[in-house]
């Protein structure tokens, strides 16, 4: 990847983009997009989207959530103890000892997430978020007070890294690759001669509601959309493949397979890795897909969905890892299949 992309992409992934508190990383999005698109939008949700060729009758909307997950303040104590909820899918075991970055309304300001030392006994069986505290070296409630309040939120304080040239590991690759992805695919799109409508769409609250892909997609009524995220990888030691499948990082990007998935658009995409002679990889998702595709493909008079996903270690963990040779084949996998679009396709399982 070249130097100036990769960039872009750590800045993304060292920006807070807690659900629900996602402006300042879509703001960055967007002033990197404007160079490149025909026009921006964005919509009372907070998504932001990057359009080209918008005169194009067939519409293709593409999906990357730019959401992490994040803890929320919910009570402060007498000595300053910050008390704290999910917002999103949190392990409170992974929680345990991290530094956090808190987004108070007045300051933000560096916590650790305080444990009870082994040798008084530790954290006990089968501990919830309710066990666990944020200390900020606050002396009292009042003091505490002044910078943070009920409702603020905080992240892991994890800064991205790559590991022996080849992965990235860090919090939050779930899902600001995605963001990333849908927009360098919109920005090697710029150079084509298009057929369709390319609508990148920087999405909101995937993590709580998937409410931003609803918001996107209704307000854009598009002919087809692509959900853009992140998906289990297996390939490392504790995982029962006999279970949950065998998707390796380098394996290539993921195609689901489903009821909820439209098998033309997986043709298109199988074409177009034959045409890269490009490995692709599969995942099941026999009813919902979990993302963003399960709300677009409800609006208006019912959206066909498809869903591309990049392999990731440990999903909602500090320390999310992702190869940066898949996610470079997802975005040349997305170009291809988009740029050889005639804007005729029939998505209609029943037509031959």
């Amino acid at each position: 990847m070249e130097q100036e992309r990769m960039d872009f992409l750590m800045e993304l992934l060292q920006t807070p983009s807690p659900s629900s508190m996602e402006m300042q990383i879509q703001k960055r999005w967007i002033k990197e997009m404007i160079p490149y698109a025909d026009e921006i939008r964005t919509d009372h949700a907070g998504n932001a989207i990057a359009v080209l060729n918008p005169e194009a009758e067939m519409k293709v909307l593409l999906a990357g959530h730019c959401d992490e997950i994040a803890l929320v303040i919910n009570r402060i104590d007498d000595h300053g103890f910050l008390h704290f909820d999910k917002m999103g899918g949190i392990n409170p075991k992974a929680a345990v000892g991290m530094k956090v970055t808190v987004l108070g309304y007045e300051k933000t300001m560096t916590g650790v997430v305080g444990v009870n030392a082994q040798h008084h006994g530790g954290l006990k069986g089968d501990f919830g978020l309710d066990d666990l505290f944020i200390d900020c070296g606050a002396k009292s409630r009042e003091e505490m007070e002044k910078f943070v309040q009920i409702g603020d939120l905080a992240v892991y304080k994890r800064e991205p890294e790559i590991m022996m040239d080849r992965y990235i590991a860090g919090r939050g690759l779930d899902n600001r690759t995605g963001q990333f992805i849908v927009g360098e695919v919109l920005r090697r799109l710029s150079e084509k001669q298009l057929n369709v409508g390319v609508y990148a769409a920087s999405t909101v609250n995937e993590e709580t509601n998937m409410g931003g892909a609803y918001f996107a997609a209704a307000g854009i009524e598009p002919t087809m959309a692509i959900a853009c995220d992140v998906t289990f990888a297996t390939d490392y030691p504790g995982v029962n493949k006999n279970k949950y499948g065998d998707i390796r990082l380098d394996g290539g990007p993921v195609l689901a397979k489903g009821a909820p998935i439209n098998r033309k658009i997986n043709q298109l995409f199988e074409k177009a890795a034959k045409t890269l002679e490009m490995d692709v990889q599969y995942e099941l998702t026999p009813r919902v897909t979990g993302t963003d595709a399960d709300k677009m493909r409800l609006t208006g008079r019912g959206v066909p969905v498809s869903l591309v996903s990049l392999p990731l270690r440990y999903m909602h963990s500090p320390a999310e890892t992702v190869s940066i040779k898949d996610m470079e084949e997802e975005i040349d996998l997305l170009v291809e299949m988009i740029a050889t679009m005639t804007g005729n396709e029939s998505l209609n399982p029943l037509d031959d």
